[in-house]
């Protein structure tokens, strides 16, 4: 399926025999602090900035007392998602009572889903194959503060859950956020939560891609979201802990003294590489191999991590690649700033990579946490979005809030260095790669090696004579508007966009719902007009009624017909209208 895209000249490989083996990125979406979408956070990165705040005193809503905030330990800082209460329950077929009780991490995780399959050009509902899920949350604390709140409640949720409880639980447990995309999306592919603390979402990315090379689905989705309750809050510093004094993040500097939590979510639609190739799916990057494993009970502590551990995960994804780690040009690392984690980050990679031999400045190191914090169970598919947006734009992107190496890292003598701005990624003999790391508290260890995408294989010019037939549907007038300005918005900012694909994918790649209006246009200027023009036609449609055939009986036959036509229209999940439960979006 062919989807509108900017061709961007630095992606793609110029080798045209590169492997075709492995697993396509063909579509992401993400919520992250300071950035609403990948693009955002792609502007992010490569800008240098965070969204690291400090919080004002009648700002904060956590639990401390006034002398605990008065303390000189206490940091009242945490990066911060924007608008997680605000949610269309009827775009996804929800009672508001339903939506009410419902984690902001599974209402943010539908939105994020949804957007990653629109933007690949996808309705699951008449794709062919079979699309899983894998995903993971952090811990449900709205269902804790704000759906059972009272002592009474918790006690009966812990006692009976399983009757008395259940409607007011089954929207916040993270053992049904995979199941809950499958059923409002249709899908039937395998749907899977998974769940390793801060590895969660890197460790749903790889079995996804576990599931997609044994053909147990065609497409899928993979990543995570978490998203903490109150977000407004403070913490309490301790030396040598996990968290930051001051509320910034700086992984591998000399002045890194802890990490800093936020909320955010991330999301990736994953295909095999010779099935996008195929349908012309837009390429993001390719995951070429990925290494699993668990540091074990050898070393200091249950939440400490592992030299070994880690450099053996990093190994074999390497092998399972087939790659020479000197080929590597970036790894995203976990990079928690922590005094002790980052220097046992550092000693795992020189380990994984020391058949690079005595190579220096070989290979950028990173990571987003610097940007946005540390987002636990949507830490690793951040990551791996960051990463995969650096390959598709040829960039290395620069380390946020880094001036100088922690002087337990000796740059100097490895193969990497730490790049303090974003600059461009050279050309290379054979296509750019990068590693992505995330290490998980208890030791579940993941790193996946990326590749850039081979080049299109395809014409990207407009060869197709207009006009062309630009279709829009919503749930109501509101958003329909609102799609006419977002398209015409978006080819206002991306004049060059071929308009035959544009058409392409808004007729088969979105869901059909009720609302709708069309435009013909020959270009993308005219294009832009008649998106403008408020004298575009707009109508509901409606999906025919049920047929029935009436034969001539007696009274007593005809009245049991009619009663059992009325029963099966009260019963049709359109009813008779047909209008349908959802509506779309650009």
């Amino acid at each position: 399926m062919t989807v509108f895209n900017d061709a961007d000249d630095a992606r793609g490989s110029d080798r045209n025999d590169q492997d075709v083996t492995g697993i396509a990125i063909i579509g992401m979406s993400g919520r992250f602090p300071g950035a609403p979408s990948v693009e955002a956070l792609w502007d992010l990165v490569c800008e240098g900035r965070d969204a690291f705040l400090k919080l004002r005193p009648d700002e904060i809503e956590d639990a401390f007392t006034d002398e605990e905030r008065a303390a000189a330990n206490y940091v009242p800082a945490r990066p911060q998602l924007p608008d997680v209460d605000m949610f269309d329950a009827e775009f996804f077929g929800m009672f508001p009572r339903e939506a009410a009780v419902t984690d902001p991490q599974h209402r943010v995780f539908l939105e994020v889903c949804w957007e990653a399959l629109e933007r690949a050009g996808y309705d699951p509902h008449r794709y062919p194959g079979l699309v899983g899920v894998f995903a993971g949350a952090s811990m449900p604390t709205y269902l804790i503060n704000n759906v059972l709140g009272e002592r009474a409640k918790v006690e009966e949720f812990t006692s009976n859950y399983q009757i008395g409880c259940f409607q007011q639980i089954v929207g916040s447990v993270t053992d049904v956020l995979a199941t809950r995309i499958a059923y409002k999306f249709n899908l039937r592919g395998p749907a899977i939560a998974i769940q390793s603390a801060c590895s969660t979402s890197l460790l749903a990315v790889s079995q996804a891609c576990q599931n997609l090379l044994t053909y147990s689905c065609d497409m899928a989705l993979a990543g995570g979201v978490s998203i903490t309750i109150p977000q407004r809050r403070g913490y309490i510093y301790q030396e040598g802990g996990m968290v930051s004094p001051d509320g910034v993040c700086r992984p591998f500097d000399e002045q890194a003294a802890g990490t800093v939590f936020g909320s955010g979510a991330g999301i990736v639609l994953l295909k095999r590489l010779e099935d996008a190739l195929r349908d012309g799916d837009r390429i993001f990057a390719v995951i070429r191999g990925y290494g699993i494993n668990n540091d074990g009970s050898d070393k200091i502590g249950f939440t400490a991590p592992s030299v070994e551990g880690q450099a053996d995960a990093i190994s074999s994804a390497l092998a399972n690649a087939g790659v020479d780690p000197s080929t590597i040009g970036y790894v995203e690392c976990h990079g928690t700033a922590t005094p002790l984690g980052d220097p046992i980050e550092f000693g795992g990679l020189r380990s994984a990579f020391a058949e690079a031999g005595d190579k220096r400045q070989l290979c950028a190191l990173g990571s987003v946490k610097g940007n946005v914090g540390h987002l636990d169970a949507a830490a690793g598919v951040s990551g791996l979005i960051k990463t995969a947006l650096a390959l598709y734009h040829a960039k290395i992107p620069g380390m946020a809030n880094y001036q100088r190496p922690n002087p337990r890292i000796n740059l100097d003598d490895s193969p990497f260095y730490i790049p303090a701005s974003t600059t461009d990624w050279p050309a290379t003999e054979g296509p750019r790669r990068a590693g992505v790391s995330s290490f998980g508290v208890g030791g579940t260890n993941v790193h996946l090696v990326l590749e850039q995408a081979p080049a299109s294989q395809g014409n990207v010019d407009d060869v197709a004579r207009g006009p062309h037939i630009l279709p829009l549907s919503a749930r109501n007038e509101a958003a329909l508007a609102a799609m006419r300005a977002n398209l015409r918005d978006h080819l206002q900012a991306n004049p060059a966009l071929p308009l035959s694909q544009v058409a392409h994918t808004l007729q088969t790649g979105r869901r059909a719902f009720s609302h709708r209006t069309a435009i013909a246009a020959n270009d993308i200027e005219q294009a832009i007009e008649r998106l403008g023009s408020e004298r575009v036609a707009s109508g509901v449609a409606t999906e025919r009624p049920p047929i029935a055939f009436m034969f001539p009986a007696r009274a007593r036959n005809m009245s049991a017909w009619a009663r059992h036509s009325t029963a099966a229209n009260r019963n049709s999940p359109a009813g008779l209208t047909g209008a349908r439960s959802c509506s779309g979006h650009l």
